[in-house]
Order: C-alpha cells, then structure tokens, then sequence
C-alpha cells in the first residue's frame, strides 16, 4: 500500500510538473513557459488542423479556438476570412497575420474590384492557403496586442503563428519515414440549395403572353404554315408561367436547334425534377499523398517532406492540384554555433475556379433567374455534341442567341479561367551561445512567388463585365500577373540570468529589418476577341485600353526589446517596446513607438490546495502603431485610354496626404487561468477592450477640389469582449477516456467615431460597399461594424404596414435604414473525444450566434418564382397564383370569394387594424424586388455545425511489427457534414463572394459539400 501511495504521489507529481512547465511558442518563435505569459495565448497541435484534408489548413481551425472567427466560404479553392477579435479598421486589412517559424509570410487576396463587391469574378483564395497543414507541429494564436506587439505594425490585428515540423535524432542513426494518404469525396448539401416549386414554367406571368387557353405561353408559326402552335417564352428567365401539365405539348428550347433529339418536336409541359440545375453537380474527389523522411544523430538534424493534393471540384472542367516541398535541418559547427535552414517550395494550379457574384455567374441563373422547365441534361447532351452556346435563354424561337443566360456547360468548357501561383519561403539562421546567460542570433529569411490568373471569354458569350476597365463584352482574353517578394533581416540577443534563487531575469534585444515589394499588371482585350478561340492579348478587336499597373516597394526597420521579471516563481512582469520607421509615411512621422506590460500571478503557488494545479490572475496593457498603405503620401499621377488619338494623363480620383501619422491601438486585457483535480478540468477565461484610433482611410471630399477623396487620419473603432476555454476529462481508465473541450467568445464591436467633412460637419457613415439589391455595408457611428443598410419595413404599433388596397408591405422611402450587421453575437465550438483502446472517435460542433445576411438570391429568385414557397395553396386551400376573385366584382363589398387565390402578408393596415388584404401572386410583382423592403430578406445568420468527425484505429504492435513498420492507423474522417440548424433558406450562412471587409451579402453563391474520406498512415 504505501509502496502504490507512493507511486501514485510521483505520477501526480510529474503531472503537475507538465502542467506548470507547459511551453508555448510566442511572438518571434520564443519559447515560454505558459504560466509566466500575461496575455491569452490559445495552441492547437498540428494534427488537429490536418486531420480533414482540404485546400485550405484554415478551414480546420473553425471552432478550436476562442476569439477568433473563421467564415469558410464554399468557394471552390476560395479564400477564407480570418478575424480575431473583432474588426478594428475601417477601410483597412482587418485579417490576422500568419508567421511561419518566426517569418511573416504574405496573405494577400488578389481578386479584383468587381469580384469583391459582388458584381462578379473569381475567387483565388488567399496566399496563406499555400501552407501544407502536413507540415505543422502546432500553431499558437496570439489574440491581443500585448501578445503580438513584438511583431510591429502588421500585427495588429492578432497572429497566428505556426511552427512547422523539424527533424529529430531517434538514436539509431536511421531515418523516420512516414507515409500518409487520403481520398475524401464531395457532395453537395442539398440544404444549401434551392428547393424549387414544381407547378410552373417560363415566364414573368400569365397575362403577358397569350390570349388563348393557356396565357402564359407564346403562339408562334414555327412551321411556317399559318398554324400558330404553343411555344415557351424563351427570352424570359423566370418561372411564374403556365402551370404544367403532362398533357400538354409545348415546343420548348430544344425543338428549334437542329442537333437536338427533339427538333422539330412538342415535348409534354413538364417541370425538370431531377434533370434541373442540381444535375450539373458532380462527385467532387479529392487525394492527398504525402512522404516524410526526417532523422540526425547528436549533431545534424533534417527532415524532408513532400505532399500531392489534387482536388476535383463539384462542378464540370474544375480542379486544384497543388506540390509542396521541404527540407530543413540543423548542425552544431561548434558545441556553441548552431546554423539552421529551411526552404518551402509550394505549387498551386487552377481550373475552373466557380464564378461568384451577381453578373455572369451559373449560380445567379440557378438562384435568381430561371425556368423550372428546362432539362439540363439536355443542355449537357447539346453542349457535348455541338460544342456551341445552345442555351435554353434563346432570344426568340426563331434566334438562338442567348438573351440573357449561357448555357451553363458552355460556361464550364469556353468561359473559364486558369491560375498558377510558385512560391518560396526560406530561411538561414545563426544560433550562437555567446555564454550560459547570453544568446544571439541572426536569421535572414525570403518569401516570394510569382502568380499568374487568366480568363477567357469565348464569341458567342453574352455580354458581362470583363477586362480592363470593366465594360460589357461578349468576348475576351485577360491577365493578371503578380511578383511578390518580401525579405526579413532578424537580428536578437536573448539574456537569462537567475540573479538569486528567487529572483530570475530573462531580456531580449533585437532588430528587424524588413523589404516589401510586389508589382502587378492587369491586361486584356478590348472589344473582345477579333478571331475566336485564340487567347492573346493580340487578338483584340480594339486598340488595347492601358494596363492596370502596380509596383510598391515598402521598407520598416524596427527595433524592439522585452524584459521579464520573476520573484519566486510566482509573481512575473514582462514589459516590451518596439520602435519602427516606415517608408510608407511621411518622413516627418515616420518613426513611431509602441509599448506593452504584462503581469502575472500564480496564486496556486501560495494556496497549497491539492486539488488545484494551477491558478493564474493576468494583466496587460499594450500599444501598438499601424503603418499607412503604400502610395498614400505623395500625388501621382494615372495614364487613362487614349482620347481622339491622344494620351490623357490625369490625377487619381483619391487626394494623397504628406501629413499622415501612424494610427493606433491601444488594448487592455485581463484574464484567470485555472487548472484542477489533477488536470482533469481547466479553463482560461479572458476579458479584453482594444480601441483604435487616428484610423488611416480615404474620405469623400468636393469634387470641386479635382477629387473625390482624400486620406486622412481619423475615427475609432472599439472592440471589447470575453473569451472562455474549458477543457475537461469527465472519465479516464484504463481503457477508456473522454476529453472534452470548449471554446466559447462574444465580441462587441462599435464604430465610435468617423470624420468631420470640409464643411465642419461630423460625419456619422461611411460607405464600405455599395451592392446589387440597393443594400450597403457601412461603418457607422454607434453602430458595429459592417452594418447593414437598405430599405425597412413601415411599422404600425411596432408591427410591419400593409398597404390597404394592394396588401403590399409598405417600405421606408430611402435605403439608409440599419438592418443589422455582420459580427455575430458570439462564436463557439465543442470538441469531444473519445478513446477506447486503439480506437478513438473525435466529433467538432461549431457554433455561430447572431449576425445578419442579407440575401439577393432570395430577393430575385421569389419574385421570378423560383422557389417553394412562391407556389402551392394559400389559406384558403386555392393555388397561391390564382387570381384575386371577390364575392362582389363591382365593389368588393363583400370580401374575397372562397376560389381566392393571393395571400394575406402578416401585419397592420395603417389604421392598426389587422391586415385582411390579399396580395396578388400571379406575376413577379407578388414578391421580391420590385415592392419589398430589403428587411424582408435580411436573415439571421446563425448556424449550428457538425463540423468535423474522426474515426481513428490504431493498429497493434504485433500487427504493423510483422510488416517491418513502427506505427500503422486506419482513420474515416468527415468534414460538414451536417447543418444542424440555421435560419438562412436554401444557403450555407458562411457563403460569400471573398474574405474581406465587405461581408453579409449573398448572390449566386456555392452549396456547401459534406466531405468523406479515408486516411492511411504508416510509419518505418
């Protein structure tokens, strides 16, 4: 007995000691001891993120950390918006910076002006994709700005920073080798796509076509014989026409193309079911293979991996394949000089990314403008075989020019686009042991790549935005080029010194000396294209409109230095100050200085409880400087088209301002850390409130000053919140454990103040983006950031005003009404795991509370009657689309006849009384955008998700022995795989047109896919 007592006091002993030495890495890799730190410092392992294999590692955070918000967009290949703590700019880049191994690496988002305010393009995604999550040992989030002040300017906004595999000695002086493989598929979510009625065909309604027996189809003499037949109105793309019937025999799109099986036929008046616009959907099938050779003895390490992921999309003619490559290692020259490298080749290729937005996009059609008629695989079947532009949009029976939709396989195979990006991201670095106290290092490092987008548009296309400039072509060839390079030069001198036995002193002095430089040029055709099918900037019909041109060079030299003080192993201070000097401000202002204090205190060091491992109470304070952009200092002046054979240069339409300060953020933060019952339950709480101010943005100025804006140095942005991390073993055996984890953060965010105009006048919204639909993202006084204005309803009591004699709702004469916002209330996620012998079964639910969408999808596609709910009965048992009949036809005395069709709209009269009047549902005017209120189509955008699902088995020892392996598993790995609840219909509330700022707003967006797959892994 005393012998187990004694064993079992030992083994909590080094429990404990696990805990209360527990590292983390911080800001420029260091390593510290987790209960020294005075800020919020949340680590995920790297198995945690490679897990679901997918082509972007920062999906996989979504849940697992608190404080930080990721939305995935449904964007094959598409970027992801990574926010933590709240927005804090309001025209600047409010994404979290990502530093690899200590090195800042670029996370640019290169899509253009038109795909980012919704009208239309690609996605390309974010540069930080270009990390292979096979790669990562762990990735510390380092949340406030006393956690990242080291960092500079760009850190603003929050660090994820990732430290990356390295190789190891395993004593034998043989290699590691690992082999990993995936195979995951994609299918589509069918609640993240429309539900469309199946009562009703082409058309804007039944009264605009026909006078005969069937008024929502055309008469046409198609044969030319004097006999009018039935015919769909082909030009019109929506579908609140005839209402089908088997019987009835229409010639339809497909009977007037010669290629067609149904030439020359009438076909039965059918809705497409299954045939309809979900049949252009495909398996999506995903592979991921990966090598890894690492090994060393006491004086070189190395580690070698390579990694194929290649990525079939789940529309036609789509795929991503992408190489990474890496070595790294390490000698000892000297039992004091230690020379480490590394080097990171990635290649990223694309085809067929989806097009996104409102203009020229599939999913506008699918979503907005169609006709439940149309057999898409007829439209298949037409492409394959003619390969032209047989669309079911024919500008008359007798014209098969499209009038406003491609056919979507046209789209696919002749409208599409390419991309290419090469990258390199190194190291070199010194360690050198100058004393048992003083260490010192020097590192230089290299992130570059070249980057190449093109797009084609084939002749025969309909008209859409496209190429320099942005005009309507119905053709066209363009390229985006971009050359990125950015070097670091780090120099650090580190000082560890235990003055007494109480007393310890660790110190830090460095320097970064950092080189910013990135070119771009954007050209195209002008006019379309002069011969089709051939794509070259050449073949232009016009004369090419000048290039859209970019070179910024940026260079910040900083100088930074912390000191950390200890008493007793109990009470830390940690203070820090950095000094940076940026081209990009005016040389008088160049130079600012930023500071931070921590504090901690270990108050379990002076409880003696045994129950109680760790208790921690933290403090900080911390400042940190933000650097204007580059180019916003001096005049410029812009090359513009070619003016009756001449060049016209002019100035840009922004003023530049040679009298900018740095802004500036200025943060608190305080938190308690607990860690209980032998570590089988821990939380870190954390209360934070970070205020910006002196914000750098572009203002509206007078047009008579030869602008129409100018930077300035103005507004405030506060953010404040609480973030809780719970983690707990409810159970452990011997078999058998279960370890849960929760994260859990509210933010609130609140636009303080903006600017005051020319005319002494405090402005009180600024306009981040003006969409299709009338609504607008804004910054407003008062309100969070990215709120959302449009039209509103007209309330009566509080309840909404129905119009007394059309039984329309009655709207706001302007769009300038706060409809919501973007942030939502709070974010969480709950991680269970549970482990029984060789098997272990991990399942993610994440949550999103609050915020607001507004959806155009919805807005358009219920007045052109795409959808379920624009069909079936109303309240009186009769078809919605019915026309209004009234008992008495003279006077309407005595109400509605029981035949009624029309619905009554939920609301008041102007007078109070309830709403007895009917609205008419028989054209696109019964619902949508031509009387509704934005708020009518404003959403919650909550979600509950079953985000991620692991199955895990370990083989036995004397399994994978026998096949001269030293570890073998066999895991079932699922992402999305389940909605839970949200409220957005037909939608996934994530989806958007790009990360960013301009956010809440749907149009034509990707269903979600529920993602299956296999891994392999083995290891000699």
């Amino acid at each position: 007995l005393d012998i187990e007592a004694k064993n079992n006091m030992v083994v909590k002993l080094e429990n404990d000691a696990v805990v209360m030495n527990e590292l983390v890495v911080t800001a420029l890799g260091i390593s510290r001891e987790k209960k020294s730190l005075g800020y919020s410092v949340q680590e995920v392992s790297g198995d945690a993120v490679n897990q679901v294999k997918s082509d972007n590692f920062m999906t996989s955070l979504s849940g697992k950390v608190s404080g930080i918000q990721i939305k995935n967009n449904t964007n094959f290949g598409g970027s992801t918006n990574v926010i933590i703590r709240g927005s804090s700019s309001l025209t600047g880049n409010n994404q979290a910076l990502f530093v690899v191994d200590g090195i800042p690496i670029d996370n640019s988002n290169t899509n253009n002006s038109g795909e980012l305010t919704g009208r239309g393009g690609y996605d390309y995604g974010n540069s930080a994709s270009d990390i292979n999550p096979n790669d990562i040992e762990s990735i510390s989030v380092l949340k406030g700005a006393a956690a990242s002040a080291l960092y500079g300017s760009r850190a603003t906004n929050g660090v994820v920073l990732i430290t990356t595999k390295k190789g190891l000695s395993n004593g034998t002086n043989k290699p590691n080798v690992k082999l990993s493989s995936n195979v995951t598929t994609s299918t589509i979510d069918k609640s993240t796509f429309p539900t469309y009625q199946q009562d009703y065909g082409a058309g804007y309604g039944t009264t605009y076509y026909s006078d005969g027996a069937h008024p929502g189809l055309e008469l046409n003499d198609v044969n030319g014989d004097g006999v009018k037949v039935l015919t769909t109105p082909y030009y019109e793309d929506a579908s609140r026409g005839e209402k089908f019937d088997p019987n009835l025999m229409v010639y339809q799109w497909d009977a007037f193309d010669p290629a067609s099986p149904n030439y020359g036929k009438a076909t039965p008046w059918v809705a497409s079911g299954a045939n309809g616009p979900i049949s252009l959907f495909e398996t999506g099938v995903s592979t991921s293979n990966n090598i890894d050779i690492s090994g060393g003895d006491k004086n070189t390490t190395y580690r070698f991996s390579y990694t194929n992921f290649s990525q079939k999309g789940i529309m036609p003619n789509s795929f991503l394949n992408k190489n990474n490559a890496v070595f790294n290692g390490s000698h000892n020259i000297t039992d004091k000089l230690k020379i480490t490298t590394s080097a990171t080749y990635t290649n990223t290729a694309g085809k067929g990314r989806p097009s996104t937005g409102y203009s020229d996009n599939i999913m506008s059609s699918f979503r907005q403008w169609s006709q439940t008629n149309v057999d898409y695989t007829m439209q298949k079947l037409m492409y394959e075989k003619t390969h032209t532009n047989a669309t079911w949009n024919r500008t008359s029976w007798d014209d098969g020019t499209p009038a406003y939709w491609d056919n979507p396989y046209w789209v696919r195979y002749e409208n599409y686009e390419t991309d290419n990006r090469s990258r390199l991201i190194g190291y070199a670095q010194l360690d050198w042991t100058i004393t048992s106290d003083l260490k010192a290092m020097a590192r230089y490092a290299i992130d570059t790549y070249t980057q190449l987008q093109e797009e084609h548009k084939a002749v025969g296309s309909v008209a859409g935005e496209f190429g320099v400039g942005r005009p309507d072509v119905g053709s066209g060839y363009s390229r985006y080029t971009r050359l990125f390079t950015e070097t670091n030069l780090d120099f650090m001198l580190n000082y560890h010194k235990a003055i007494t036995d109480k007393i310890d002193l660790s110190a830090l002095l460095g320097s970064n000396i950092r080189r910013t430089q990135s070119e771009s040029v954007f050209e195209s055709t002008n006019g379309g294209l002069a011969v089709a099918g051939v794509y070259a900037l050449s073949n232009s019909v016009a004369a090419m409109l000048p290039p859209e041109e970019t070179f910024t060079q940026v260079g910040v030299n900083g100088f930074f230095g912390s000191a950390t003080l200890s008493y007793d192993n109990t009470y830390f201070l940690d203070a820090t100050m950095r000094r940076d000097e940026s081209s990009t401000l005016p040389l008088a202002n160049r130079v600012y200085w930023y500071p931070s204090v921590t504090g901690s205190f270990l108050f379990s060091n002076l409880l003696n409880l045994d129950w109680l491992t760790l208790g921690k109470l933290r403090l900080n304070y911390a400042e940190v400087g933000g650097s204007a952009p580059a180019l916003s200092v001096k005049d410029t002046y812009v090359a513009n088209a070619p003016f009756s054979g001449n060049s016209l240069v002019t100035v840009p339409n922004t003023k530049l301002n040679e009298n900018l300060v740095p802004e500036r953020q200025k943060a608190l933060e305080g938190g308690l850390e607990m860690k209980m019952f032998k570590n089988r339950l821990g939380f870190d709480l954390a209360f934070y409130k970070n205020n910006t101010i002196n914000q750098l943005m572009p203002v509206s100025v007078s047009y008579a000053t030869g602008y129409s804006s100018k930077w300035v140095n103005a507004g405030e942005i506060q953010n404040q919140g609480v973030e809780l991390t719970v983690s707990g073993t409810p159970i452990q055996t011997k078999d058998f454990s279960w370890d849960i984890n929760v994260n859990w953060a509210s933010n609130k965010n609140q636009v303080v103040s903006l600017f005051v105009d020319q005319a002494g006048n405090e402005v009180t919204n600024l306009q981040i983006a003006s969409l299709q639909g009338g609504v607008t993202i804004n910054a407003r006084k008062g309100q969070p950031y990215g709120a959302i204005l449009g039209s509103d309803f007209i309330y009566t009591n509080g309840q909404k005003t129905v119009n007394a004699t059309t039984g329309r709702y009655l709207k706001t004469a302007t769009n300038d009404q706060v409809l919501g916002n973007v942030n939502p209330d709070w974010t969480g996620g709950i991680n269970n795991t549970f482990r029984y012998k060789n098997v272990a079964l991990s399942f993610l639910i994440d949550v999103s509370h609050g915020g607001s969408i507004f959806s155009l999808d919805m807005w358009y596609g219920t007045a052109t009657g795409l959808y379920q709910e624009t069909a079936g009965l109303n309240d009186l048992g009769n078809q919605k689309r019915d026309p209004i009949k009234w008992k008495n036809a003279a006077d309407h005395t005595q109400g509605y006849d029981a035949t009624s069709g029309g619905v009554i709209n939920p609301g008041v009269l102007p007078d109070g009384t309830p709403n007895t009047v009917r609205r008419n549902q028989e054209n696109y005017l019964g619902w949508g955008y031509a009387y509704d209120p934005n708020a009518r189509f404003i959403y919650d955008a909550s979600y509950v998700k079953l985000r991620e699902v692991t199955l895990t088995y370990n083989f036995p020892k004397e399994i994978y022995s026998k096949l001269s392996l030293t570890n073998a598993s066999l895991g079932l790995v699922g992402s999305n795989l389940w909605i839970i609840a949200k409220n957005l219909p037909y939608a996934d509330p994530e989806a958007s047109q790009s990360s960013g700022n301009i956010q809440g707003w749907q149009s034509g967006v990707m269903p979600a896919t529920r993602n299956v797959g296999v891994t392999l892994n083995l290891q000699f």
